[in-house]
């Protein structure tokens, strides 16, 4: 393999080709068919509780508290993990790690059941732990391998193509599930003739196999083409921990006297925190608070609507990098949290399931935009360093601390109110102080006085 040049088509295309392999994990595991999996495992039960750890738990909550945990463990793994790959200099070992852990993981999900739920919930933590973990090594390759003019377009088209091939999975898998017959999937049947689990559900579980497998091929070869690491190599020692600690130290340091970068980081974990929790309850919204025909019309609706999201985050994320280009990072991002804002009081509002799908469509617009400017905003704002990785993790920290707390905000809003809706509303706010934190980052890169 020849060594590729900084900013060469070839290398950025192959950076950007592993959002093509891991975005099936977030459309199909995290956002559509595996809530409608785990939801329907508790159809017969009017409580809809389950043991486990020793305690008894709402369905729901249980699989927020282990989301929440595994955002906890990245969050305080992620930038030990990061300073050693910098001071190793093979950055590429640990995001094969993380990318494999979090395969196997899907592949997994085949078996998940109630009865084996501690076995079913390690496959879960699998997956989760294992995109996330490898994201943070993913997004810190973008400044060694573009020039800061070719970072915005480059993860606008990360995000894109990541959209484009986890519709075409989940559109396979959509006729998987309400078709079974086509792909001879059957319903489950036991000794005395009873229907232990449906065609639709047993295509679920085909679905997550398909998943780990497409994530874990594709993502070969961008394994492939990116190089091992922009440090220089060193042995790895007991020490080595340590030093991945005091490069964290370093880089806290560093970002105390960036002015610019310190207010970024600050309104981002603000904005994000909102964000990345309506991504996450979206469908459980969904699923509780709209009214739909009936189950079918539900299993379909949802899944449409994630659909939808996806198509438009493509035209997002491209409008959203135009602007940039036109009005700034900052002004752009300003724009795209007041439209946040006002979903957050459309959603409040809406009842039926057009409402629901323009929703979906307008979520679309501005979900792609904000991932996507967000990443590249944040890479503008380093110094020049070959430190990078250890820098993202810290947008990495801010970004699963802020799920984490809003994922709890959200779920004793909703356990107090009663209403997933009242919750919704309240994440108004986060968009509100992120906006007035985005006016406070300066134009130029300043050093505190």
């Amino acid at each position: 393999m020849e060594h590729l040049q900084k900013g060469s088509k070839k290398l950025l295309n192959a950076w950007a080709f592993y959002d093509w392999a891991n975005s099936v994990y977030t459309l199909t595991i995290a956002s559509s068919i595996f809530p409608i999996f785990y939801s329907a495992l508790f159809i017969s039960q009017s409580e809809k509780t389950v043991e486990a750890f020793g305690m008894l738990f709402k369905s729901t909550a249980l699989i927020t508290y282990v989301t929440a945990f595994t955002f906890l463990v990245v969050a305080f793994t992620s930038p030990v993990l990061s300073g050693i790959a910098d001071y190793v200099g093979n950055k590429k070992n640990f995001m094969k790690f993380f990318c494999y852990v979090g395969g196997f993981g899907c592949i997994g999900l085949y078996w998940f059941n109630i009865e084996n739920i501690h076995l079913s919930l390690l496959f879960y933590f699998m997956g989760l732990i294992g995109y996330w973990g490898s994201l943070v090594f993913y997004n810190s390759y973008l400044p060694d391998i573009a020039f800061p003019e070719q970072q915005d377009s480059i993860s606008a088209k990360g995000f894109s193509m990541g959209y484009i091939g986890s519709v075409i999975l989940l559109v396979i898998n959509l006729a998987m599930v309400m078709y079974p017959d086509v792909f001879f999937i059957s319903d489950t049947i036991s000794e005395n003739g009873e229907i232990i689990e449906t065609a639709a559900q047993v295509g679920m579980r085909y679905s997550f196999v398909m998943v780990g497998l497409w994530w874990i091929l594709f993502s070969q070869y961008t394994f492939y083409v990116l190089p091992k690491g922009a440090s220089q190599g060193h042995k790895v020692t007991r020490a080595v921990i340590f030093n991945g600690i005091k490069e964290l130290k370093l880089v806290w340091l560093q970002l105390k006297q960036n002015l610019r970068l310190k207010r970024y980081l600050v309104a981002f974990f603000v904005f994000s925190m909102a964000v990345q929790t309506i991504m996450l309850v979206a469908v459980y919204f969904g699923e509780e608070e709209i009214s739909w025909a009936d189950e079918d019309a539900k299993t379909l609706g949802l899944i449409v609507s994630i659909l939808v999201i996806q198509l438009v985050a493509i035209i997002g994320a491209y409008l959203t990098s135009f602007a940039s280009s036109k009005f700034g990072n900052i002004q752009t991002l300003i724009v795209v949290n007041f439209i946040w804002m006002a979903l957050c009081v459309y959603a409040y509002f809406m009842q039926t399931p057009f409402q629901f799908y323009i929703a979906a469509s307008l979520v679309g617009l501005v979900m792609g935009g904000i991932q996507a400017l967000a990443r590249s905003t944040y890479s503008k704002f380093l110094p020049n360093t070959e430190d990078t990785t250890s820098y993202f993790s810290f947008f990495d920290v801010a970004e699963k601390i802020g799920i984490v707390i809003g994922m709890v905000i959200f779920a004793t809003i909703d356990q107090i109110t009663g209403s997933m809706r009242n919750a919704i509303l309240f994440l108004f706010i986060f968009f509100l102080v992120g906006i007035f934190l985005l006016f406070r980052v300066p134009k130029e890169n300043l050093k505190p006085n």
